[in-house]
């Protein structure tokens, strides 16, 4: 399909909804009621439709079930409320003829009694939804990640918008707070995961360009930036939880999306008339074809998939059984300039082919042990592997081998963990881990043009990451406490930790909250560094007994509801790294690392860091169809090694500003169809990079930079805007909605480093603009 034509499919699509017979249409609401800890049913829970005339009401069964039928298609605020718990609103459900409405209110037992007193029902989508979370957290909206300009369906776009995180617009990798994208850890359904994107670790290990996560299945999620619960091990920087949706399970919904980068297909429903158990699959298939005219060379090759489902089979004695995976399929590479005139980098003459894959698939369990306490366990596999091979013409012009990289990662990981309820006042959550990572690693190098081939990493075995958890929750009036702690042991050298965690929040006022959190947290490095061989006749493996990177987070924050949709958050923030792999008597230190595969150097945890800064979110939700969020960090990112000299790190950008703004307006004749209009604007400073050492590049004929003043230079500010625009509207058995979504609509250009030109003898900086434009008609029925 050319250009011309799918813009006229899309016009045509575009003009339907004015020629459909105006009536007012209808959908259901449904849902459950349960405890916030130990998630059993509340029977009798009053739910209403706030705002309505006459109030809308009805109460949930002996289930904690609630339903709504045949109501009007608009947005909602809906209350639920018990006696004994304090009353939750969601606002803004958006309700639409295509899907029914599944809702969880979760509800959380009052800690003291106040009789004779209108608790007033609080709406807290800044909270997290992990009780056990004080500071540094919040949850993920996923209608959010549909809606908000540079979002692009992409969870971690989104998080980009957030306070204290910044990104780019070649790749979703996230940096918080001026820590290294490698050290944020990914989770699915409780379970650690590898990297989740597409071309994972390709410009900087812990990024991608796109998430293979859809918005179709995922459930609201949490995004935590420091100082997170004792459940989470082996994350430094921050963790992504990421859950999943349930499919519905009385009624068959499916969807269909066609845009210019891909296609996209999602159905969920019931597996049998006489049960409850459901199912929920998604499938893309992308290629950037259609707009590799205005994307940099070579990106007319690259086409990814993925696929992710999950299955739901409630039992009335056995618990609740879920099967749940996802997985991916990357294929990119580069190929020789043909004109041999424009052959000006070593790009231009090399061939590379690359494909990747990535998929996690598991078991879970729930099962209520009593009306207080219930067990979760999950049994997973996750895997994932990176193929590539890299020719370059030698000064005869025939190719010969440059690098490959072929590396195999296999993960099986066990999670189980008891929460309880033992009073109103008292909750925990205790669980252990144990991960069997199994690893296939070889990585070779040509240290110049026609050399033979050295081996970086050549390793096939095992290790294990086992991790015990217990975090407990005390509450009253006025405060609540967080108290954890988290131990890990790793069977590769022996090394281990022991991190406490603790957090504080105190009420001053019924909209004025300050919290305290401190954490101790850790890492291990990306597993072939373990097993670097170093470049000497016979020379033994040098870096396997290198410890876990730790950090000290110790973080303030003051909260203000400024009224029912308007949000103030201030956190300052300090952060100490130290342990960090560094080399002995240089300032290289892998805490700056981005995505040097072939390093050979042995390194010594003797390095430090430290990160401190403030972050401020002003925040109003939607309502009346208007929202607005405006974020802003100002901190400094440092390190040193045993020199014993404080250097900038590559992540320290100084500065973080962004906006964000949209509007929805009512349209056609039941003013049942939405249009909203949203944009994003970003401030950032300028990448960081050492000086290029001029002499040494020239005769090493490649790009040398001066170590011994490292990252001191730093690229203009870049200025980056984002649009998006919806058009939704409903028929009688579907919804429909176009999109246009731009990221990087101002062409602002983006610094890629450095690199040598052999023509001219020169090195030269790289710099490219990426818009990425894509318009998209999606069909629910």
């Amino acid at each position: 399909m050319n250009i011309k034509a799918f813009f006229l499919y899309v016009l045509l699509f575009a003009l339907a909804p004015y020629c459909v017979f105006s009536q007012e249409l209808t959908q259901n609401i449904k849902g459950t009621i349960i405890d916030e800890v130990t998630q059993t049913p509340l029977p009798f829970a009053t739910v209403v439709l706030v705002g309505t005339d006459p109030v809308i009401g009805t109460t949930s069964d002996i289930d904690g079930q609630f339903l709504f039928e045949d109501i009007p298609v608009k947005r909602y605020d809906i209350q639920a409320s018990y006696v004994g718990y304090e009353p939750v609103i969601i606002p803004e459900v958006l309700v639409t003829r295509a899907k029914e409405v599944v809702l969880t209110f979760k509800l959380r037992e009052m800690a003291a009694s106040l009789d004779e007193v209108v608790i007033k029902p609080r709406i807290q989508k800044e909270k997290a939804l992990n009780a056990m979370a004080t500071v540094s957290a919040r949850m993920l909206s996923v209608e959010d990640a549909n809606k908000y300009a540079g979002g692009f369906d992409d969870p971690a776009r989104l998080a980009s918008a957030f306070a204290g995180v910044a990104s780019s617009v070649s790749s979703n990798a996230i940096v918080i707070r001026g820590n290294a994208p490698k050290f944020l850890q990914w989770k699915i359904e409780g379970i650690e995961i590898p990297n989740p994107n597409h071309f994972a670790d390709l410009n900087s290990f812990g990024g991608g360009g796109l998430s293979a996560l859809s918005s179709n299945l995922l459930a609201n999620s949490d995004f935590f930036t420091g100082a997170f619960p004792a459940e989470y091990n082996n994350a430094l920087s921050g963790v992504f939880d990421i859950r999943m949706r349930s499919g519905n399970s009385g009624k068959h919904e499916h969807s269909v999306q066609l845009g210019l980068i891909g296609i996209d297909v999602a159905s969920e429903g019931p597996l049998s008339k006489n049960s409850k158990a459901s199912y929920l699959f998604n499938y893309r298939y992308s290629t950037l074809s259609l707009i590799s005219p205005i994307l940099p060379e070579g990106t007319e090759g690259i086409n990814y998939q993925d696929l992710a489902f999950k299955f739901k089979f409630p039992t009335k004695k056995a618990g609740t059984f879920s099967l749940w995976g996802i997985g991916l399929i990357d294929k990119s590479g580069n190929e020789i300039e043909e004109v041999v005139a424009d052959r000006q980098y070593y790009d231009d003459i090399e061939n590379e082919d690359a494909r990747q894959y990535m998929g996690a698939a598991g078991i879970n369990h729930k099962i209520m042990l009593s009306d207080k306490s219930f067990l979760n366990s999950t049994l997973a596999i996750t895997n994932n592997g990176l193929d590539i091979e890299t020719d370059r013409l030698n000064n005869a012009q025939h190719l010969v081998p440059q690098s490959t990289i072929d590396n195999r990662y296999y993960n099986i990981v066990f999670k189980s963990f008891i929460k309880t309820k033992f009073s109103k006042k008292h909750a925990n959550k205790t669980g252990v881990t144990a991960t069997r990572m199994t690893y296939d690693l070889s990585l070779k190098d040509a240290q110049n043009t026609g050399d033979p081939l050295n081996t970086i990493v050549s390793e096939n075995g095992s290790s294990n990451l086992l991790a015990f958890f217990s975090n407990s929750k005390f509450s009253a009036q006025n405060f609540t406490l967080n108290l954890g702690i988290n131990a890990q042991y790793f069977t590769l050298n022996d090394n281990y930790t022991i991190e406490p965690r603790v957090g504080l929040a105190y009420q001053l006022h019924k909209n004025h909250e300050l919290s305290i959190g401190y954490g101790l947290h850790s890492r291990l490095e990306p597993i072939n560094f373990y097993f670097i061989k170093p470049q000497t006749a016979n020379a033994a493996v040098t870096n396997k007994e290198l410890d876990f990177t730790k950090a000290h987070h110790f973080i303030l924050g003051y909260d203000w509801n400024i009224n029912e949709h308007l949000h103030l958050k201030i956190e300052p923030y300090y952060q100490l790294l130290y342990d960090i792999p560094s080399i002995e008597n240089s300032s290289y230190s892998l805490l700056n690392l981005q995505n040097d595969w072939f390093i050979t150097d042995t390194f010594t945890n003797s390095g430090e860091g430290k990160n401190y800064g403030v972050d401020v979110t002003l925040e109003r939700y939607l309502d009346n169809g208007l929202y607005y969020m405006f974020t802003g960090s100002i901190f400094e990112s440092k390190y040193k090694t045993d020199l014993n000299e404080w250097y900038n790190t590559r992540f320290n950008k100084g500065y973080l500003v962004n906006a964000l703004i949209g509007k929805e307006f009512p349209m056609g004749k039941t003013k049942q169809n939405i249009l909203g209009v949203n944009l994003r604007v970003g401030l950032q400073g300028g990448e960081r990079h050492s000086l290029v050492d001029e002499e040494a590049s020239l005769n090493a004929e490649k790009v040398i930079y001066d170590e011994t003043t490292p990252f001191t230079e730093q690229v203009d500010p870049s200025l980056v805007s984002h649009i998006t625009v919806n058009y939704t509207w409903n028929k009688k058995k579907s919804s429909q909605q176009l999109s246009l979504k731009i990221i990087n609509a101002n062409k602002s250009e983006e610094f890629f480093g450095h690199r040598y030109n052999f023509k001219h003898q020169t090195v030269d900086e790289q710099n490219e603009t990426i818009m990425i434009p894509n318009i998209s008609y999606k069909l629910s029925f």
